[in-house]
């Protein structure tokens, strides 16, 4: 367990291997933990950091201050002290947002992007957004974030063969701050690349599921709006592929990375 002080916060993080860096986002309410599968088999060849986002894991919980933007400078800064200069950045779900924003905002420090079931517009989702938006703030005001894990883990894991996965990450889920939570929730889905995402021109892929939150239709519309972007569908998957479908996914992720 390695710590770092960026931006008045200490972020908690991992970094395993030597090579060409590749460094992991988790998803919402998650931790470095998304990448147990990838961490391991990636850096055998490559030095590989997966870090905790603010609010997430063992990194710190500050009372507000919860932007994308802001996770994003953390990002920077982390890479800054580690004296790092080019990066893959591989992004799941929230992680993916702000690997779009640094994308976005400091495309000098990629090398590739790489965005796992996510979007560059969470503000501009239309019906899904919204009603995303409604009934998970709803749930987690009235049920509580017990509950709302329990919900987030069976929706993600939801067959026979799942509940091991299912039980560990409603466990990780529960562990979490709620103020850290909700406002990383919520500020999450007030962001938006709009038309920035038309001028991001490093190599990049978009790793989607057949049954993600979000059709397959929804990441080939901004793929397509992209200058330099391509796009895998992996079968027999939800939200969680990095989870439910590691094999697949890191024979994608090493196919993209090798012919770079």
């Amino acid at each position: 367990m390695l710590k770092i002080q960026v931006n008045n916060i200490e972020l908690d993080y991992e970094d395993h291997g030597q090579g060409k860096v590749l460094l992991l986002l988790h998803g919402l309410g998650s931790t470095k933990k998304d990448w147990d599968a990838q961490v391991p088999f990636f850096s055998k060849t490559r030095r590989v950091i997966a870090v905790d986002l603010r609010g997430h894991g063992a990194s710190t919980k500050p009372q507000d201050a919860y932007s994308v933007a802001l996770m994003t400078e953390d990002v920077k800064q982390l890479l800054d002290q580690l004296h790092i200069s080019k990066v893959t950045i591989v992004g799941f779900s929230m992680g993916g947002a702000v690997a779009f924003e640094m994308a976005a905002k400091h495309p000098e420090y990629l090398e590739n992007l790489v965005i796992v079931n996510s979007g560059p517009d969470f503000n501009d989702m239309g019906k899904i957004g919204e009603d995303l938006l409604k009934n998970r703030t709803h749930f987690l005001e009235t049920k509580g974030l017990d509950a709302l894990s329990k919900e987030i883990s069976f929706n993600m894991f939801p067959e026979d063969h799942q509940v091991a996965l299912r039980d560990e990450f409603e466990a990780r889920c529960k562990k979490n701050d709620y103020n850290a939570y909700y406002k990383s929730f919520v500020s999450l889905m007030d962001w938006g690349l709009g038309e920035q995402i038309n001028n991001i021109k490093t190599r990049t892929l978009v790793v989607c599921s057949d049954m993600d939150y979000t059709p397959v239709s929804f990441k080939e519309d901004y793929v397509n709006r992209m200058q330099n972007a391509s796009l895998v569908v992996i079968k027999n998957s939800r939200h969680g592929v990095v989870i439910d479908q590691p094999d697949a996914f890191n024979l994608e992720l090493q196919k993209f990375l090798n012919h770079g």
